[in-house]
Parts: C-alpha cells; structure tokens; sequence
C-alpha cells in the first residue's frame, strides 16, 4: 500500500464514521423535539438555540457519571456487550458506496472504503452481529429483567432476519451481484426517460418486507420488545449506566444510519443523482476548467449529496413511525414475522426467479 493509499483510506474513514457518530446528537435531538411537535409539546428548547446543545450536555453528562459495574454481573462479556454493539454496524458502513469515484492529484479514489467484490455479504455478516450484544448483555447482567429482554430480542431478530434474507436474496436474482457498487450501477438507468430503475420500482414487495423487518432488526419502534420498559424494566441493558449505556445507546442510533445507507443503496438508486441533480452538475460543471478531472468531482460531490438526503430522509421515517404507531404485543411481533412476512418473502422470492428466468434475457 502506498503513502496515497494510506491517506485515502485514512480520510474516507474518517469521513464515514465521523458523520455516522456526529449525526447521533442531532438525531437525538430531532427525536425528542418531533416528539414535541406530533404530541404538541414544546421539548427541549433550553440548552442552546432551540435546544441544540441539549444532546451535548445528556452526553458530557454521560461522561461524568460514575462508571459502576455490579458486583453480580459476569464482568468480561458485561463489557464486552457494548463494544460488539457499536463496533458491528460502524463495520457494516465499510462496504457501503457513497459515490462512484474522485479524481485526487490525477488519481482515481474510489469512494468506498472496503471495495470487496462480496461486499454484501461483508455487511450481513457485521450486521448479524448485533444479536451478540443483546445476548451477552442480557445474560452476563444476571437479572431476570435483562434476561427476558435477551430473549425477546435475539428471537426477534432472528425470526425477521430470514424475511429480510429472502428480501435481499430476491435483489440478488435480479442484480446478479454481491458487489454493492455494481448494484448500484444497475440502478442508474430510468424508465421512459424520468423513472428511474431503482429497486424499489422493479421488486417493491421485497422493499416493503425489507423495510419493515429492518425495524425488528434495529430494535425500533413498534418492534422495541427487548426494551419495553412497561413490561421489563429496560430490557437487555437495565444494569448499564454511564457510558457503557451510553455506548448502547449510540450503537442503536449508528445502527439506524448504516440501515438507512443500506435501504437506500438496495433499493433507492445509492448514490445516483436524485432528480434534477443531473441538471445542478451541469451548471456548477460550467464553472470549472471544464477537465473530465473536475466535472468528475462535481458528480461525485453530488452522488455523496444525493445519498445523504437519502438516508436523511429514511432516518426522518425511523422517527416518524416511532412516535406514530404503538408497540406491537410479543405475540404480534412473532406472527408477523412467521405468519405473514416468512410466507410474503418466500412466496415473493419464487415470482422474482419466475420473472427473472422467462423474461429476462
């Protein structure tokens, strides 16, 4: 690897996981303060303009607490618990393509950090880990609450990844791809000149089942079981406090952006121009030296513009829903997961290979 290697790396790295971690706070706050708004409250509008600064002073105070572990608690998977929890959907970001390429001292930097042609797999196997801190955090607190919200949450997730498997299996047939640039790629051509191709128009049933199991996933709202703090306290992390929670917390927000970037790269086109983009880099393309070099970066800064508003948009819908729709009893929870998205994905999967192999050429 060369020193320019190195450097590019380094800085997409910090590119990604800087705006991952820096979105939580506002995030946060949007939350409480959207909660405001549907419920007609004002919420936080103390600590900063409008409240701002409010999430900066829950995390300073975060970091202040006194750092307690209970003497009862098994204290290597204890800790360990939060660190599988952020560290698996930061992974997960590696793969995900924020733009095609930029030119850099007449150099090609490909804006991904991890270019693996088994991308996709990459990222389910980084995902998949999030049922581990559940598991481990619940069992090593050796509270009966924290256990029963291990249990909820690992059936959980495991029951809605298979519909969501299926829900990506069915993109694949249609792609013919695990290289998540390539599917993108696919997705950049339009319908009748103004349709674009995108995942969503072509299998928008395998959309919806993906979209709906990857709250499950998430441990969001209707589907936050393993926290119910009505029925068991709060769930898999009752014992944590300081900034062990403070890690799940944060975990459950990096979580929320990598599904967004994953939603919008399956299914809503990645990092191709949103409609009407084209005609922006055209025009701010007029005011370079008119280099293939630079109107290649104005592409690229708006490739990484479109797929931020992308994912803006879906984490606007996490909160959205959130404060829309009530919590689904455990025994909703695992029928529509069995009874109606297990069959819908299987049942979705056979017509997506039936059209794919008499219709397509």
């Amino acid at each position: 690897m060369t020193l320019f290697d190195f450097i590019q790396m380094f800085a997409k790295m910090a590119v990604v996981v800087g705006l991952a971690l820096s979105s939580v706070p506002f995030l946060v706050w949007f939350e409480r303060r959207g909660s405001a708004w549907m419920q007609g409250r004002v919420g936080p509008n103390r600590v900063g303009p409008f409240g701002l600064l409010q999430s900066v002073a829950d995390v300073l105070k975060l970091f202040l607490k006194e750092s307690f572990i209970p003497g009862h608690v098994n204290k290597f998977f204890y800790l360990l618990a939060p660190a599988i929890a952020l560290a698996a959907p930061l992974g997960a970001l590696m793969v995900i393509p924020f733009g095609s390429h930029a030119m850099v001292m007449g150099q090609k930097v490909v804006l991904q950090i991890a270019q693996i042609d088994s991308g996709l797999i990459f990222l389910l196997a980084f995902a998949g880990l999030e049922v581990y801190p559940v598991i481990l955090g619940g069992w090593a607190s050796h509270n009966k609450y924290t256990v029963l919200g291990a249990l909820r949450g690992s059936s959980q997730m495991v029951s809605y990844e298979i519909a969501m498997g299926m829900s990506i299996l069915s993109m694949l047939v249609i792609y013919g791809t695990f290289n998540l640039q390539e599917m993108v790629a696919w997705q950049g051509d339009s319908w009748l000149g103004f349709i674009p191709t995108w995942g969503a128009f072509i299998n928008p049933i395998g959309a919806l089942i993906f979209f709906i199991s990857i709250f499950a996933e998430t441990n969001r709202l209707p589907f936050d079981l393993p926290e119910g703090d009505a029925e068991i306290v709060g769930g898999y992390h009752t014992e944590y406090g300081a900034m062990k929670f403070g890690m799940f917390f944060l975990a459950e927000y990096v979580a929320m952006v990598m599904a967004s970037a994953l939603i919008s790269t399956l299914y809503f086109g990645g990092f191709n121009l949103l409609p009407g983009f084209g005609l922006l880099v055209s025009w701010v393309g007029g005011y370079t030296d008119g280099s293939p070099d630079a109107l290649q970066n104005v592409k690229a800064a708006f490739e990484f513009v479109s797929i931020l508003l992308k994912v803006g948009f879906f984490l606007f819908v996490f909160v959205w829903v959130r404060w829309t729709l009530p919590r689904f009893r455990f025994d909703q929870l695992m029928d529509l997961g069995w009874k109606v998205l297990f069959p819908l994905s299987f049942v979705n999967l056979l017509v997506v290979i039936f059209m794919s192999y008499f219709f397509v050429s």
